[in-house]
């Protein structure tokens, strides 16, 4: 096999269009672009153009051309059929977040590529964000002491688009909390660990479309740390900083900027060398904190990079299907919190 894998995308046009396909397909060293897809073939021509790839003029012909691996970014509830399709033509699959639109669903998503012996991912790439990976450390190490308290925030401005997907619950799975709530959540377990039990509050504050475009979710760990995820599809871009507060026995990580698409942010660890003593005053120090400023990665392109890497090496990647799964399992018990105004387990 070539130190390259050959990539085809289903749903050109987005987020594919923006990042994916110029930010991580094109500029990874184990990746090559092939062929695109998108149901609106002015626009994946216009893709295939652009990027000196196969303009396909369906799925199959998709399937059917020069490749290994298949990137789809196409609406949340196209997400089953065509991994399954794929998945049947043995192509390894990195599919957009959520996995389908149920836990079901992900779970036969899973089951076919499990059968078919193809891998398949999911993209949570604000994973592989160098600061995220270095607070991952740092807790890792114990030096944050025992985990009490994470924040994650992220929002945007999103007003009614006419044929917006993620504005329908029938075609995105839901709104602002399942859109970037997902990522908030996903980044809050990889720090803390799993999730035991949510309470969630999702509601229509500004905008009229069907999907949230408001939610919070109290989350409680199985080991004790409680957190928070605030996620709004109805708050000016520039007035979201999109916060990150990690929170342990052994004091904090505080962050702007490092959740979102960007490469960096701003991150300050304020840590204790030794076990704090009671302060009757509760005095602040202060000291400005260590700077956690390791050199930036483009996120999409070390997703598609670890993925490709893994179907070289013939493993697993770091992105699978168990972080879908998961994601899914999480998600649904939020929006039955919602649903009935009561505490959810996982």
């Amino acid at each position: 096999m070539t130190n390259k894998i050959k990539w085809g995308v289903i749903g050109s046009g987005g987020i594919a269009k923006r990042r994916t396909i110029p930010e991580g397909i094109v500029p990874a060293e184990h990746a090559e672009l092939v062929a695109v897809y998108d149901i609106n073939p002015e626009a994946n021509s216009a893709v295939a153009i652009e990027f000196q790839a196969i303009a396909a003029s369906s799925i199959q012909d998709l399937i059917n051309s020069d490749i290994d691996a298949i990137y789809i970014a196409s609406p949340a509830s196209l997400h089953h059929e065509q991994v399954v399709a794929c998945a049947k033509a043995k192509k390894h699959i990195l599919c957009e977040k959520p996995l389908g639109m149920t836990i079901e669903e992900a779970e036969q998503m899973i089951a076919i590529c499990k059968e078919e012996g193809v891998l398949l991912g999911v993209g949570l790439m604000m994973r592989f964000a160098t600061q995220h990976q270095a607070a991952l450390k740092i807790i890792q190490e114990g030096k944050l002491g025992k985990p009490v308290y994470g924040r994650a925030q992220l929002s945007c401005w999103y007003p009614p688009i006419p044929g917006a997907w993620r504005q329908y619950p029938k075609t995105g799975g839901g709104g602002s909390l399942m859109d970037m709530g997902s990522h908030c959540i996903d980044l809050l377990e990889m720090f803390f660990g799993k999730i035991k039990s949510v309470n969630c509050f999702i509601n229509n504050t500004v905008h009229s479309y069907q999907s949230e475009d408001s939610a919070v979710v109290s989350l409680f760990f199985e080991n004790g740390a409680m957190g928070t995820v605030d996620t709004y599809f109805c708050i000016p871009d520039n007035s979201s900083k999109n916060v990150l507060e990690l929170y342990g026995s052994k004091g904090s990580i505080i962050a702007k900027g490092t959740i979102g698409q960007g490469a960096a942010g701003e991150m300050v660890a304020y840590l204790e060398s030794n076990d704090a003593d009671y302060s009757a005053e509760q005095a602040r120090s202060a000291a400005e904190g260590l700077v956690i400023d390791p050199k930036p990665v483009n996120t999409y392109m070390a997703e598609i990079e670890e993925f490709s890497c893994a179907i070289l090496e013939k493993r697993e990647p770091a992105n699978d299907f168990t972080l879908g799964l998961r994601s899914q399992q999480v998600l649904a018990a939020c929006y039955e919190s919602a649903k009935t105004g009561k505490v959810v387990e996982v």
